[in-house]
């Protein structure tokens, strides 16, 4: 099975990558991982142009968007990870899952990983990926929360990094 992960954090080294990273690894061991680091790359929101439904799924922008979708060709599943800074998804990562609108989807399979400095901020993020795979007929295979992460690297002691791995292992 191939698994892209589409890393929404801009900050390199920072909780979401140790997350991201502990799940390729475990993942990684039965399985191909790519991780994507939507965070740091040039990906413009969606212009509703429509360019995509007669144009077999290709965007008429080209931006880094373009290296996402190559990533993408041929994945099982997607992993939606990213820090939550006010409320929701980094803006990055919803940019590039407006762009997903494009379509053309390979995978069925979805999970999510989040972390955030506080607890009790995750509905937002859960109630639109809950739409996707709803939507979408994804198959959810897991969300992992990760609260209370308020400096750079204390996902590498958090006790929940555990859950990330296990859900990783089961796939």
């Amino acid at each position: 099975m191939k698994i892209v992960i589409l890393n929404g954090s801009p900050r390199p080294g920072g909780n979401t990558e140790i997350m991201c990273n502990a799940f390729a690894e475990a993942a990684g061991k039965k399985h191909e991982v790519v991780r994507v680091d939507v965070g740091r790359m040039k990906i413009s929101g969606c212009l509703a142009c429509m360019y995509c439904r007669t144009h077999d799924h290709e965007c008429v922008q080209k931006d880094d968007m373009v290296k996402v979708w190559e990533a993408l060709k041929g994945a099982d599943m997607v992993v939606f990870a990213s820090p939550i800074y006010w409320f929701d998804v980094t803006a990055q990562l919803k940019c590039t899952i407006d762009r997903l609108y494009a379509g053309g989807f390979s995978w069925n399979k979805t999970a999510m990983l989040l972390d955030s400095g506080a607890d009790n901020v995750y509905d937002a993020a859960k109630a639109m990926y809950k739409g996707m795979t709803s939507y979408l007929k994804w198959e959810d295979m897991g969300v992992v929360c990760v609260p209370n992460m308020r400096d750079k690297g204390s996902m590498k002691d958090a006790p929940a990094l555990a859950e990330v791995v296990k859900l990783a292992e089961s796939l």
